[in-house]
């Protein structure tokens, strides 16, 4: 009895002296900066933007190059063997491909690099000029990373494009950037082949894999050549050329956005600002080294994923490639009975967005209601117990007792993700309170909430690995300085009590050159002030905590006014009612001839017909489900309760819902490929249910 109170008392004692030293510890202080009065915070432990971690190295390529003679003999990139596809049927006809996965096969630091310098001669060899760009069209894999590194050894500036783009938008990247070379994989060719007689400057197609189709089939564009990505490695091993290394002011990137609203615009990176982010999420993420193991699946043409790669590779970690439809051993894509990426490679860091931590959430609770009985009232107890310690009360879960849940409950969530997860940095978008503190227990990892944009190279803000707090993204990155500035028309000043407010401008190494070919939008959100630093005018609105913290809390474009004055912000109302277990999707609608808001919601499947099930509602399929009266009533109460926990105002709770029984995907053109939905490209396709919602 006297071991299990002194394991019970030590650890919490220490805890509450760490708590009480996390809350008066200063983590931003004022900056004194140029441009546009505001109030501006910097990183507490830089008086200047950091712009390399690393002596004498000032571009991607010198970074990538010294990083493979430290650790040539290191496993670097893994992907796994396919044991076998087929196709399985399900009750409504439909066919989904399944997956029998086998383990990891790694090239080892020595031998990327090889490839990389193979890949960069067979470039020049294969006709693509000095100056001349080339596109990157593939799913993340690791012939994405070796083509990014072989092309920046040229000096190639890269032209980086989602693999689920549209036609529409897929054309007017690459000619507008009049892309002569195009990498992607088999998938992505056959979309290049729909589409050959409207590209005006593509002379070759590098194909990641080694069927290829036959130039006739390219129909007019016969002049293209076609080459596999195997076949430009032998041709550069055979002749081989001496690389034409880039400067820090080259651009290393041209990073088409995934195209919220219209067409999307490519955001210029040189190597200096990816360089600058890098080396500043270096000095925030807690033992970063060698012996960490990166889970790769995110899109490497989103900046969060090529920046969190180059880091990954500057310290000899490993790299293993999955796709967040082989994720884990219940994800969808995986064949019954096999093991999903993260329980094979057993990662040690992830990058996610909110999107994917909340699946795993919902995936959680889905399993934990399917046992129900013992398991879940076990379950529910652990979580309470280690709820109340992180909220810091002294009648938590701590010491042993922790141990003991963690035993018992939490090592079985654990391995979703391998087991050994320390470190889940999440971007892109808002992620709730509700989904941290999930992840937090039952993962027993940090996760380390960031805030930037691709026109800041991700970089902007990054919460420290002990700051346990929910709903901030964290102080400034040691690359940026973060100024609020006054937006009237909203009501957010920086004179506000008893916090600043204000639009979020983000200056920095970090904050790219502008939109290419787009003076007049670049000079809209770009300025350069009287000592030559550039800022970026985000148009999100935040407020600095008194530690230095910034809180994103609403959007200047997000924000409409209602008939009678009232003023919805959208994106902060979906943050709120997307933890409800019966959403999927949801978008918010507000209409200023209107006085109350109406949603579109994207219905969860599994939470509404387990929720039917034992509410003896009977159905057809899930579409007849969704328009079922009861349905309705018990997903709208689901939302004001999550409205109310919320302290959302009454106006701001939608009245009325449409309740959608399909997904909606990058596929279908209404979220991106990093799952921001696509108001405009929603609206437009459900405009005749959000009439219907206005007028009955």
């Amino acid at each position: 009895m006297g071991a299990y109170i002194v394991g019970l008392l030590v650890p919490l004692v220490v805890t509450l002296i760490l708590q009480n030293s996390r809350k008066g510890k200063k983590r931003g202080v004022l900056a004194d900066v140029g441009g546009e009065p505001g109030y501006a915070i910097r990183n507490r432990r830089f008086t200047s933007p950091v712009e390399s971690a690393w002596e004498g190295v000032t571009t991607l390529a010198e970074l990538f190059e010294q990083s493979c003679k430290l650790y040539s003999e290191k496993k670097l990139l893994g992907t796994r063997k396919l044991i076998s596809r087929e196709f399985e049927k399900s009750e409504d006809g439909r066919s989904f491909e399944k997956v029998h996965l086998g383990d990891y096969e790694w090239l080892t630091y020595g031998q990327t690099f090889e490839a990389v310098c193979n890949f960069a001669s067979g470039l020049e060899k294969l006709g693509h000029a000095r100056g001349e760009r080339a596109a990157i069209f593939a799913d993340t894999c690791q012939e994405w990373f070796v083509a990014l590194q072989g092309c920046f050894r040229r000096n190639v500036t890269v032209v980086t494009i989602y693999a689920s783009l549209g036609e529409e938008a897929l054309c007017h990247s690459l000619n507008e950037t009049e892309v002569t070379t195009v990498i992607c994989g088999h998938k992505e060719l056959r979309k290049l082949m729909d589409i050959s007689g409207q590209l005006d400057t593509v002379k070759r197609i590098i194909c990641m894999d080694n069927e290829l189709p036959s130039n006739a089939a390219f129909g007019g564009s016969a002049n293209w050549t076609v080459t596999s990505f195997s076949d430009v490695k032998r041709l550069g091993q055979e002749n081989p050329v001496e690389p034409d290394l880039p400067l820090a002011a080259d651009v290393a990137v041209i990073m088409y956005t995934s195209g919220s609203t219209g067409l999307p615009k490519g955001v210029m990176m040189t190597h200096r600002n990816v360089l600058a982010t890098g080396s500043a999420v270096m000095t925030i993420v807690p033992d970063l080294g060698s012996k960490d193991v990166y889970m790769a699946y995110l899109p490497l043409a989103h900046i969060l994923e090529l920046a969190a790669e180059n880091i990954m590779a500057a310290i000899g970690s490993s790299i293993g490639y999955g796709t967040p439809l082989t994720l884990t051993d219940t994800s969808n894509k995986i064949k019954k009975g096999t093991k999903g990426d993260a329980s094979v490679l057993r990662p040690t860091l992830m990058a996610a967005v909110p999107a994917i931590l909340d699946r795993v959430r919902d995936g959680v609770r889905k399993k934990v209601d399917a046992k129900g009985g013992l398991a879940k009232k076990l379950f529910n107890l652990a979580y309470a117990r280690r709820l109340s310690a992180v909220n810091g009360s002294w009648f938590g879960a701590w010491g042993l007792e922790r141990l003991l849940w963690n035993f018992l409950v939490f090592r079985k969530i654990k391995a979703i993700l391998g087991g050994r997860i320390r470190f889940i940095l999440s971007g892109g978008a808002p992620l709730s309170g509700d989904t941290q503190r999930f992840i937090n227990i039952c993962l027993g990892a940090p996760i380390g909430q960031g805030y930037g944009l691709t026109e800041t190279c991700a970089g902007g803000t990054f919460s420290e690995a002990d700051d346990t707090s929910v709903g901030r993204v964290g102080a400034p990155l040691p690359c940026s300085f973060i100024k609020l500035i006054d937006w009237p028309e909203g009501g957010y000043l920086t004179s506000d009590s008893p916090m600043p407010r204000g639009e979020i401008v983000v200056g920095g190494p970090n904050v790219t050159l502008g939109y290419f070919k787009n003076e007049e939008k670049t000079k809209e959100v770009y300025k350069v002030d009287e000592g030559g630093m550039r800022w970026f005018y985000t148009g999100d609105i935040g407020q600095f905590h008194a530690d230095g913290c910034l809180e994103i809390i609403d959007r200047k474009k997000d924000i409409v006014k209602l008939q009678h004055g009232e003023y919805v912000s959208l994106g902060k109302v979906e943050a709120a009612l997307i933890v409800s277990p019966y959403v999927d999707s949801i978008m918010l609608h507000a209409d200023p001839f209107h006085s109350f808001c109406v949603a579109l919601v994207v219905a969860a499947q599994p939470a509404l017909e387990d929720w039917a099930s034992k509410s003896g509602i009977q159905y057809q399929d899930f579409a007849q489900l969704c328009q079922k009266e009861e349905s309705l009533k018990q997903v709208q109460g689901s939302l004001v309760k999550e409205a109310k926990a919320a302290r959302l105002e009454k106006f701001e709770i939608p009245a009325k819902i449409k309740l959608l029984s399909e997904p909606w995907t990058p596929e279908s053109g209404l979220v991106t490929a990093a799952l921001k939905l696509k108001r405009e490209a929603i609206k437009k396709e459900f405009s005749a249910h959000l009439a219907e919602l206005y007028s009955s």
